[in-house]
């Protein structure tokens, strides 16, 4: 880039501007000029479209970025399987997600009063998207438990909602 200095008339201008290069613009600079890609609401709300799915807002080394949780259930002895790279702090998250959601299904009113079998005898599977992405951190709780109330209220969460913050301090926006 060339800076022509003031006072300058047009004419210079114009043979300043014939001689500088082309300036090819990439994709990488692309992004270094305007900055990450802003975020798709399309896909969000097609996502969201299904019980089970929600967003959490992730830090990452760039910044942040959203992350879809999909949970899923199916007739089985009540195994949790996850999938996604996920460190031991998410796991643990996924666990306790899971116990909060059982213990207080009566009060969500999942089955009838007492009678938690509906959870018991559900093989839970939570998938954490962008699997080649590592995932860990204790801020995923309020997603997850997000997550769960939607798939087993068969209630979708509202397009547009992201979370973060675990069980005792939650942002939700």
């Amino acid at each position: 880039m060339e800076v022509i200095p003031m006072g300058v008339n047009g004419h210079e201008i114009s043979n300043a501007l014939r001689s500088t290069p082309a300036l090819v613009v990439d994709e990488t600079m692309l992004e270094k000029i305007l900055g990450p890609p802003r975020f798709d609401d399309r896909e969000t709300a097609e996502r969201m479209a299904t019980p089970g799915v929600s967003v959490g807002l992730v830090w990452t080394s760039f910044g942040g970025d959203v992350q879809f949780v999909e949970a899923t259930s199916m007739v089985g002895k009540g195994d949790l399987h996850l999938t996604g790279q996920l460190g031991d702090v998410i796991k643990e998250s996924t666990q306790i997600a899971l116990t909060w959601v059982r213990a207080r299904a009566a009060d969500l009113k999942f089955s009838a009063a007492g009678d938690i079998s509906l959870l018991e005898n559900q093989h839970i599977h939570i998938h954490f998207l962008a699997g080649a992405v590592p995932k860990d951190g204790p801020s995923a709780g309020v997603t997850l438990v997000t997550s769960l109330v939607s798939l087993f209220s068969q209630r979708r969460v509202r397009a547009g909602t992201t979370m973060t913050g675990d069980y005792y301090r939650a942002y939700i926006i």
